[in-house]
């Protein structure tokens, strides 16, 4: 678990300590000795680990990293609060995003698909992210988009084992009825289809809030980070209640 950077702010008396986790195995969390031999075996489940060390702990997951928190129904009596963005309840956005890139293919894209294929690793799955920026952002928003892409930890283990145990069979096990909770869904996500959340009636609660941002891709706080920071002061005002 890593602190991210910035002060500590306060809310209604709340003091609010912001934390960055990586699952054991996946970004920076390698080749460190507390990691187990086969850390993938843990997954997704060690996060109730993150969430028993803190108090009123809130998680954010965006993407996959939501859709782990939705695989481990333990959570739901630990956690104060739960924000997932550009996230799903279940893999129905698999094949959606499949007919979109079919439909709206990018210029090297499959050359570095080729190439991940042939010699799977950390290099070549940064090259085929990075390839499909187009796919994830506006096209005002690709410089940032693929600045915030090419500085991240690439993990191609952590991916191969999501895509064999977890991506295509992955369906919400719990849903926070009661819990406050943050739905950030960017208008043009192509990547994950949004429009999921509208037959999951576990996610329309009264204590559940979507904000859809309308011009934002798959990562929507690039493109409109006010719009979001607005939603966690949305949120943040839920948990007060």
């Amino acid at each position: 678990m890593r602190r991210a950077p910035g002060p500590a702010r306060t809310n209604a008396g709340r003091a609010t300590v912001r934390n960055l986790v990586d699952l054991p195995g996946d970004g920076s969390n390698r080749d460190r000795s507390a990691v187990p031999a086969d850390p993938y075996a843990h997954w997704p489940g060690v996060l109730t680990e993150a969430a028993q060390a803190l108090d009123e702990a809130v998680m954010v997951g965006h993407s996959t990293g939501g859709m782990f928190l939705l695989a481990v129904p333990e959570l739901a009596a630990q956690l104060a609060g739960l924000a997932l963005i550009s996230s799903a309840p279940h893999a129905g956005w698999r094949p959606a995003f499949a007919r979109y890139a079919q439909d709206h293919p990018l210029p090297g894209v499959d050359t570095a698909a080729e190439h991940y294929a042939r010699q799977p690793d950390d290099e070549t799955l940064r090259a085929l992210t990075l390839a499909a920026v187009p796919w994830n952002f506006s096209p005002s928003a690709a410089a940032g988009g693929r600045a915030l892409l090419a500085g991240l930890p690439y993990c191609h283990d952590a991916v191969a084992w999501a895509d064999a145990h977890f991506d295509d069979s992955y369906r919400a096990r719990w849903t926070p009825r009661t819990l406050p909770t943050l739905i950030v869904s960017g208008g043009r996500d192509h990547i994950v289809d949004q429009r999921l959340w509208q037959d999951e009636p576990g996610f329309h609660g009264p204590r559940t809030l979507h904000r859809r941002i309308g011009e934002a891709g798959h990562f929507p706080w690039i493109e409109n980070p006010g719009a979001v920071r607005a939603a966690f002061a949305d949120l943040a005002g839920l948990l007060d209640t």
